[in-house]
């Protein structure tokens, strides 16, 4: 039997996850080619072609480029010819850039890398009598399948973080703008495409720390999202997609190559066959909306995927914007999941479609906000917090609420996502701090059967503590919070026992 006991208390949750992360930074990468020369007086004002070979297997090709002169007022513009067609010209406005079949960055072209001898364009528009430029090109393949850094956002390094540091950060990872069926309305009052730009403003004007632009089996939008990135650099742009099949909608985090979403087609056969190319590219596929009713009207929206192996399944999406903890809310899919023994995160998404905002009617963007444990602000870091479970739901989007949860039994101390191991007879100590829910109810649930945590949350920052005597069988514990009215505010995820 378990028992409760409050007290308050006033905890800094980025403190208190320091205990299980540390900071990463950018970590330089070999290139896979350097490109050197000298350029004279006797190329000014013509056209200077440097060939390199593209090998067979490449899916991006990133360029650092830098010369010398400038204080002698040479001039080197830049620009790209791949094996068979004009890719880019950058001028002077950049030194650095990468283009893949998806995206490029802007002044050049996404398209198909195709193997064989490609150049780069160097114009020379000034080249003083006497000067000597010398310039160096650093040139680095992405393959297919490489891990999140230089293969789908970066050049030659790990972009470094949005914001550095340890935190829980809010986000939404699901929405679609104008590259699937997102829409809103123009300034003549019609009901149009949504350019994407107006969903990362609307995310902004939520406080959000990162999205995920999830449009339907599509990755056109990769391409824009790279050149509103430095512009809208307090927030995370995180490339996904909603791989949308008749049996069911998995989104998919952490890579930018296309992945085939025909199931049960010829060219994509099977469950197994999908779940073998999202883990080839080392991405997250998180079920969308499984509670929801499919049919004509919305084909697919539950997941009736046969042979499903929930092994291979890294999130579920429990909470959705359009039916939350209603009839149709995905938690109780989630939770027989965990009940058969399977370690999957429930998040949630908002699945907006229309980004229209303004002070008085906010999009729905943010609602519900995931909320993750992680190392920094950075795409890798995030989606490894989602991977690990350090995640909470907040289904109102409030901004402030916050739950931290952990479990101890004076050898181990976890958090919540995490396993340990308990023998049979282990008193194991569970403490739930919440903030900023003052009148809202605390709630244990143990293998999916929920009992309160005590009277009402007075203080703005409270611990409610509770311990549990183990059996030594396979069991997990989670803490959720609900409103005086009983609606789900805050989703947590489970700490796992002897899992």
């Amino acid at each position: 039997m378990g028992r409760w006991f409050s007290r308050s208390v006033m905890v800094s949750l980025a403190l208190f996850g320091m205990l299980w992360t540390s900071g990463v930074s950018a970590q330089e990468r070999k290139p896979d080619l350097v490109l050197r020369g000298t350029i004279t007086q006797a190329s000014r004002e013509s056209y200077v072609e440097v060939p390199f070979t593209v090998p067979a297997g490449v899916v991006r090709v990133s360029v650092d480029f830098h010369y010398t002169g400038h204080d002698k007022k040479a001039t080197l513009d830049l620009g790209l010819l791949d094996s068979e067609r004009f890719r880019g010209w950058s001028g002077g406005n950049k030194s650095a850039f990468t283009v893949s079949e998806a995206d490029a960055t802007p002044s050049y072209l996404p398209g198909p890398i195709k193997p064989g001898v490609w150049n780069l364009l160097l114009g020379v528009p000034s080249m003083p009598d006497g000067v000597t430029s010398s310039y160096i090109a650093k040139v680095y393949f992405g393959r297919e399948g490489d891990r999140i850094g230089a293969s789908t956002f970066g050049a030659e390094a790990v972009p470094e973080p949005v914001r550095g540091g340890p935190a829980w950060f809010r986000g939404d990872l699901h929405m679609h703008d104008a590259h699937s069926d997102g829409s809103c309305t123009s300034e003549a009052g019609k009901k149009v495409p949504c350019p994407l730009f107006k969903t990362v403003e609307a995310a902004r004007a939520r406080g959000l720390d990162f999205i995920a632009i999830t449009d339907h089996n599509t990755i056109s939008q990769f391409d824009e999202m790279r050149e509103l990135a430095p512009y809208f650099d307090r927030m995370l742009l995180i490339p996904g997609r909603e791989i949308t099949t008749f049996d069911g909608h998995a989104n998919v985090f952490g890579t930018t190559e296309f992945i085939d979403f025909r199931l049960t087609s010829k060219h994509v056969p099977t469950f197994e066959d999908l779940a073998n190319e999202v883990e080839k590219k080392h991405a997250l596929l998180s079920i969308n909306h499984p509670g929801s009713p499919t049919g004509a009207e919305c084909m697919g929206c539950g997941w009736s995927v046969k042979d499903t192996d929930y092994s291979r399944v890294h999130v579920i999406e429990a909470v959705n914007g359009g039916s939350m903890d209603g009839p149709q809310s995905g938690i109780p899919f989630w939770q027989r999941r965990l009940n058969e023994g399977f370690r999957i995160t429930a998040i949630g998404g908002s699945d907006n479609h229309n980004a229209s905002y303004d002070p008085e009617h906010e999009s729905a963007i943010g609602l519900p906000t995931t909320v993750v444990y992680a190392e920094n602000l950075s795409e890798e870091a995030v989606l490894k917090g989602i991977r690990a479970g350090h995640v909470f739901v907040d289904l109102q989007g409030s901004r402030d609420r916050a739950i931290s949860f952990t479990a101890e039994d004076g050898a181990q101390k976890v958090m919540m996502g995490d396993a340990m191991k308990a023998a049979a007879g282990t008193k194991v100590h569970f403490a739930l701090t919440v903030t900023n829910l003052a009148g809202a109810h605390a709630e244990e649930v143990m293998d999916g059967v929920a009992k309160p945590l005590g009277d009402g949350i007075k203080g703005s920052s409270e611990t409610r503590e509770f311990d549990e005597t183990v059996d030594g069988k396979r069991h997990w514990v989670a803490v959720n919070v609900r409103g005086e009215n009983g609606r789900l505010l805050i989703l947590g995820n489970p700490v796992y026992l002897n899992q």
